[in-house]
Formats: C-alpha cells, structure tokens, sequence
C-alpha cells in the first residue's frame, strides 16, 4: 500500500481518530480536510446490520438529493416513438433503440444512466454483461424501467442516486462536492439516511445502522456519531 502524501497527513491531523463527530461538526471537518486541487466528492460509507447473502436483506433502492451531487450526468434513454420525443423533451442526452444497442456493443459507454421503456428491455436485455457490472442496467427496482419517461429523466439530472449494500455489508454513495456549502452537504447527508433508514429489512435483526464514516475524495475517514443522524 502507498504512502499518503504530506497534505493528507496534515489533512489527517485535523481528525480525532477516536471521536464519534455529530454529523455538523463532521460534514464542517470533511470541508476542511479537502486539499485536493479539484472539486473533491463527498462520499459517506454505511455499516450496516444485515446480511446481504440472504434475499431478504438486501438494502437496494433510489432517493433524490435535494441538492443534487455535484456531477453533471449524462442520460440515456431506450426508447420509440411519443415516449423518445417525450424523453428528449425531458432532457436526455441521448436517445435511440437498437441503433444505440449496437453502438453500446461496440464499446461506447458515454453515460452515467440508462432508463428504458419496458417494451425496450428486448433489446436493453441483450446488454446486460456489459451494463450490468458497471451498475448501468435499467432495472424496475430503481425505477428506469418504466413508462415515465419524463419524470425518470427529470430525477436523474436532478441528482437522483441508486445507493445497494456490498457483500460487507456497506453502502457507499456521494452526498455532493467540498464547493457545497455545509447546509447544503448537510441536508443531502440526512435525506440518504432518512431512505436507508425508511429501507431496513424487515427480517434485519439487532441495530441496523452499526458505523457511518465521511470522506472527500482525498481525504481521511471522519466517524460519525449514528446516535444524532436523524435528530
């Protein structure tokens, strides 16, 4: 494992290894700890009490960020006829059948999220080795399968997420950039877990949400105290 270099090890100062910060004072630190040249992203990792080999726990789903995250997200959308104008209308970059399929077979993948009418998961269907691992898959669940268009359109570019739990049991997902203000990065912060939350399984035993944990892109892990979210 490399070395961190020296901005991050005075980044890294700033942070009491040991402290469970109030999810202010964490996300106000995260801000302060970003050296990085660029617009670093905001990234909140979720210990959760589940166990994701059981169908029944899985954690999976969608939630808007009132304030977005900060990414300009380039969206694809498979469908014909009235619901690609009404996609188009709505804002999407691109939209096609299966002349978009082919172009995505030969390599091409300049989109952050595909959506699709379900008449088109023929086609979409054939795709789904190469859009499956990069989490790219149209999928009713996360609501880009669907009729409409419009408003699946919409709430992708209004900063709409898909976060689902890793084998660990983790959910990993962007709250925003270090350029957001604190209330902005804040308010994103209690809306993710506001849906985590609203998301427990049912069959989930014991505490659910067990360690929660801010990071910039750059910078070093902040804990953050699980007994204030949502107060």
């Amino acid at each position: 494992m490399g070395k961190h270099g020296k901005k991050y090890q005075e980044a890294k100062k700033l942070v009491d290894r040991e402290k469970l910060y109030d999810p202010e004072e964490a996300v106000a630190l995260a801000k302060k700890t970003a050296t990085a040249k660029f617009d670093e992203t905001v990234e909140v990792s979720v210990k959760l009490g589940v166990d994701p080999r059981h169908a029944d726990q899985q954690v999976r789903g969608t939630v808007v960020l009132p304030h977005g995250t900060g990414k300009e997200l380039k969206v694809l959308v498979f469908a014909k006829g009235e619901k690609a104008k009404e996609a188009e209308e709505a804002g999407a970059d691109y939209v096609g059948a299966e002349e978009l399929a082919e172009k995505i077979q030969g390599g091409w993948l300049d989109f952050d999220v595909a959506i699709a009418t379900p008449d088109m998961m023929s086609v979409v269907g054939k795709l789904g080795r190469i859009l499956g691992p990069r989490g790219l898959m149209p999928n009713p669940k996360t609501g880009t399968v669907t009729f409409d268009i419009a408003k699946a359109v919409e709430e992708s570019k209004a900063g709409k997420i898909e976060y689902r739990v890793d084998k660990a049991g983790l959910i990993h997902a962007p709250i925003g950039k270090v350029s957001f203000s604190e209330e902005q990065l804040l308010e994103n912060f209690n809306v993710l877990m506001g849906a985590l939350i609203k998301a427990r399984p049912a069959s989930a035993k014991g505490q659910y949400v067990r360690g929660i944990a801010l990071a910039t892109t750059m910078g070093p892990g902040i804990k953050v105290n699980n007994q204030k979210v949502g107060k």
